[in-house]
């Protein structure tokens, strides 16, 4: 445990975006899960919307820094190339 005030508050500001980070990722991966979900089941206009929603996200939180930018990048580019796959 810290005893420097500064130090204190600065694990406070730690949990609190660690936290809030593990929910943006969570939510990356469920709407990954639901683009590909969606793709299964064979409607192009609902995997597309679901697509980029997921493309969305991923976007929002390379652009907050939860994500590397190029991380961002490669997965919205396999989840495309899977979406597209299961489309045909």
């Amino acid at each position: 445990m810290a005893n420097i005030r500064s130090q204190i508050k600065r694990n406070r500001q730690n949990e609190t975006r660690r936290r809030r980070n593990q929910a943006v990722r969570s939510e990356l991966k469920t709407r990954a899960k639901n683009a590909l979900a969606a793709a299964e089941t064979g409607d192009p206009a609902a995997a597309v919307e679901a697509l980029k929603q997921a493309q969305r996200r991923l976007d929002t939180a390379a652009a907050k820094g939860v994500v590397h930018p190029r991380t961002a990048a490669r997965r919205k580019s396999r989840l495309t190339k899977r979406v597209n796959a299961h489309l045909g």
